[in-house]
């Protein structure tokens, strides 16, 4: 194949590509996301999670942000983007909400990680998908603590459903509305979204984030309590994908090399050092395309200190416990 037609194609498959999709993927959830809110649907899907958005004094908006979040976080998102520019939300509320959806979002990848870790690391896997489990319901249950003490409590209707019902719309109406609403956002997107992702490409074809990944995963050294075949799992964890990393343990379980539970505890290992780098390399350029730059670095930025310290806590104590 000529070089140049190589580099076309190369340039088509790992740029182009991937950045048509993401674009088309979030047009999509700006799209979906105004067509709720011009129907007048948000206070219905707040409705569905009660409970905990009147515990943790959140709006419609959060409420129904949180149970969108299971079908699309891209969706979800751009609720909370659309309330928080009309000033609908305020920041605090804007970053809990964002860190609300992180339960979804577990759901969301449930069967792919359960299909994927099953086969591999057979009675490991329920093991691990409880503790992931388990700091996720721990990241909702510290939002929910924080919006009681950060955020007011809600005034009137509020209290109940979290907003009053507005009239109806027709479906024709609110979809004009929304593709209105949607030609005012688009330029924003394309600008700040192409060249942030571009950007990663390069900096991904480069060599940095397996810089990054192999800085982590050669000078960690306070891994020095894992068994020295725990940290082939963590590096192949951490400088390949997940995937190899399950493929290196399934491996060892399978010659007894491991236990469960340093398997476990290897795999939770490799989650909280991989994970960062990946939601900066794969995350951040589709946030830039909802929120504005600056924000997306903080709600990314937040959203990753919250969830290690969940997996950490979750890991700590399953390290603690007298078995395996």
């Amino acid at each position: 194949m000529p070089l140049e037609l190589h580099f076309i194609t190369s340039l088509w498959a790992h740029l182009l590509w991937p950045l048509v999709k993401i674009l088309f993927w979030v047009s999509v959830g700006l799209i979906a996301a105004n067509f709720i809110e011009a129907l007048n649907w948000t206070h219905r899907l707040a409705s569905l999670t009660r409970p905990l958005v009147r515990l943790g004094r959140l709006s419609t908006v959060s409420g129904a942000s949180f149970s969108m979040a299971f079908f699309s976080g891209v969706t979800a998102n751009t609720m909370l983007a659309e309330a928080f520019d009309k000033g609908q939300l305020s920041k605090k509320e804007l970053v809990l909400a964002n860190l609300f959806n992180g339960l979804p979002r577990f759901f969301l990848h449930l069967p792919t990680v359960f299909f994927l870790t099953a086969p591999l690391i057979k009675m490991a896997a329920l093991v691990y998908l409880a503790l992931t489990f388990a700091a996720a319901m721990l990241q909702t249950v510290l939002v929910v603590i924080g919006g009681r003490i950060l955020l007011p409590p809600l005034q009137g209707k509020q209290g109940e459903i979290g907003a009053p019902a507005r009239e109806k719309t027709d479906w024709q109406h609110a979809l004009d509305k929304s593709l209105k609403r949607f030609q005012k956002r688009i330029k924003g997107l394309i600008y700040f979204t192409v060249p942030v992702y571009i950007l990663f490409y390069f900096l991904g074809k480069y060599g940095f984030f397996v810089w990054l990944e192999n800085f982590f995963a050669t000078q960690a050294w306070f891994l020095a309590w894992l068994k020295p075949q725990s940290l082939g799992i963590v590096m192949a964890h951490v400088t390949v994908e997940f995937s190899s990393g399950l493929a290196a343990a399934g491996a060892l379980l399978a010659d007894k090399s491991l236990s469960y539970k340093e398997v476990v505890l290897a795999l939770l290992v490799g989650n909280i050092l991989s994970t960062p780098i990946r939601a900066v390399r794969h995350q951040f350029p589709y946030y830039v395309g909802i929120f504005t730059p600056k924000l997306a670095v903080e709600l990314v930025g937040v959203s990753q200190i919250l969830r290690l310290a969940s997996v950490i806590a979750v890991g700590l104590g399953y390290y603690l416990m007298p078995i395996g």
